[in-house]
């Protein structure tokens, strides 16, 4: 069957640490089991106020440089054992990929998680994504939104904003994570919403904007 509209596919790319998850308790429960281990004293308090970039520029803070990659390693080994089933979903983050489904798109994760963790993380809440891509952050978010052809962005950092952007993609951004909405807006975000609650109206609206051609389901 033939479809109407343009030929590009309708892909829509979500963060994950504090767009789609509530990752705080769980990341504070590690930090302070990292800490216990190595004897290292760990501020978890202070450390999910800065989520977004990779773990080891946070762990920089704690460990010196000779014993930074081994830390990153252990963390990510003992991560699963004390994250995953403290970690809830955010408000919304159900519905809000939903929507992107029920417009016949495809919903992809493009995160600085390591991509196992991130993995276990979805299946933990109940959200599958069409794709799941760690390791990335920042611009070089682009390169995965970019190869998936995503044409929004969904994130809650200034990082975001600026992969969004690299890519070509429209940054659209919840203030739920450390950044405010000021200072995403100020980064250059295009769409600013309150929390992924209001994302399904927006996507609606967006979608029909852009007359996408809904992606082929098997």
């Amino acid at each position: 069957m033939n479809q109407t509209g343009p030929a590009r596919p309708f892909t829509v790319g979500f963060d994950l640490d504090m767009t789609l998850i509530d990752s705080r308790p769980g990341i504070h429960a590690t930090y302070l089991a990292l800490s216990g281990e190595t004897g290292t004293y760990i501020d978890a308090d202070a450390a999910v106020t800065r989520l977004g970039p990779p773990l080891e520029e946070e762990l920089a803070n704690w460990f010196p440089a000779d014993r930074l990659e081994a830390a990153a390693d252990r963390y990510r080994a003992i991560y699963p054992t004390h994250a995953i089933a403290a970690t809830p979903a955010m408000p919304g983050a159900l519905a809000a990929v939903a929507a992107v489904r029920e417009l016949g798109g495809r919903a992809i994760v493009v995160t600085g998680k390591y991509q196992p963790n991130a993995r276990m993380h979805l299946d933990h809440v109940g959200i599958e994504m069409d794709a799941v891509i760690g390791w990335l952050w920042a611009e070089a978010k682009a390169e995965a939104l970019r190869e998936y052809g995503a044409t929004v962005y969904v994130g809650d950092h200034v990082g975001d904003v600026r992969g969004a952007r690299e890519a070509g993609a429209l940054s659209v951004c919840v203030p739920t994570g450390p950044c405010g909405a000021d200072e995403l807006r100020a980064a250059g975000a295009d769409v600013i919403l309150s929390d992924l609650t209001e994302l399904p109206a927006w996507l609606a609206e967006y979608a029909a904007a852009a007359e996408f051609a809904p992606l082929p389901r098997a």
